[in-house]
């Protein structure tokens, strides 16, 4: 049963009017306008407790390694942010980062990826392949993690299936936190979630949607990785919230990648929102250090 503060979350959502963007396409166009005329910092606070934080942009874009102070473990994570591939990494994303640096002694890899309409599928996908590949290149795939939420969990899968098609070797683990997964959105499912999700809906992820696919098929697994084969992936975590628009993918990535004989690890959150390991709450706490848990060398 989720916690009495988990419960609390859903109406506090609907009257912070969370929802707002995705619930219209004008909502999205708005949203997208307003960050268009000012973009959003992404730079990691000042007071990231037990980092270390450099940055480098020889890639083009900055991208972040984010290191222990004291000893590291020698495993390393790829981290890519969620935010509908419109907006910018958030502090929840860059504690999230912190916090398993800290508690686990990986050293987390963050590319702050091109947004739309400038990034796209085609684009973002291969590069955040190859970020990865550098990593399997340097440290061995028995080191390295892809992680990502929402948006970035879709980054993440895409760019581990694209390893794989590839000839890379199968990564450590690929860490999924409310993923999206078939920007089609046409599960049937979802319309038996959406009425009580309090923070996405279709008709605005579906303007994002199209900016980010740039022409591609939905179908294609730059878009949706659960379009794309599963077998020959390393291990899945993957989390998904019942009152998350994501969740009916969710499940079906389950589903379909033990099928493909992938070791699925399930954390399926009863009651829980859009991204709730991120979330201050009792269950996000616990999900937390279950990612250390995992991270840990």
């Amino acid at each position: 049963m989720p916690s009495a503060v988990s419960r609390v979350l859903p109406p506090l959502l609907r009257l912070l009017r969370f929802k707002r963007t995705f619930a219209t396409p004008e909502g999205m166009r708005e949203r997208l306008a307003e960050v268009a005329l000012r973009p959003e910092a992404y730079g990691p606070p000042a007071r990231l407790r037990g980092v270390r934080v450099t940055v480098d942009h020889a890639s083009g874009w900055p991208v972040y390694v984010v290191a222990p102070e004291g000893p590291a473990s020698g495993q390393h994570a790829l981290y890519a942010h969620g935010g509908a591939w419109a907006f910018e990494i958030s502090p929840f994303h860059w504690r999230l980062v912190a916090h398993l640096v800290r508690h686990s002694g990986v050293t987390v890899t963050v590319p702050i990826y091109p947004l739309t309409p400038v990034g796209t599928a085609g684009v973002v996908v291969p590069a955040v392949a190859d970020l990865l590949a550098g990593l399997v290149e340097q440290h061995g795939a028995e080191r390295v993690t892809a992680m990502g939420d929402s948006a970035g969990g879709q980054i993440a899968l895409s760019a581990a299936l694209l390893l794989r098609d590839r000839g890379t070797p199968p990564l450590r683990r690929t860490v999924l936190i409310s993923p999206a997964l078939d920007l089609s959105l046409a599960n049937p499912e979802i319309d038996r979630v959406e009425p009580t999700d309090p923070w996405l809906a279709r008709p605005g992820t579906r303007v994002a949607i199209d900016l980010w696919r740039d022409g591609l098929a939905l179908d294609d697994p730059l878009v949706s990785p659960l379009a794309g084969d599963l077998a020959g992936l390393g291990p899945l975590t993957v989390f998904g919230g019942s009152l998350d628009i994501t969740h009916p993918d969710v499940r079906l990535l389950v589903e379909r990648a033990r099928a493909a004989g992938v070791d699925v690890d399930d954390q399926d959150g009863p009651g829980m929102v859009h991204v709730w390991p991120l979330l201050p709450i009792p269950e996000g706490a616990a999900a937390r250090r279950h990612l250390v848990d995992l991270l840990r060398g």
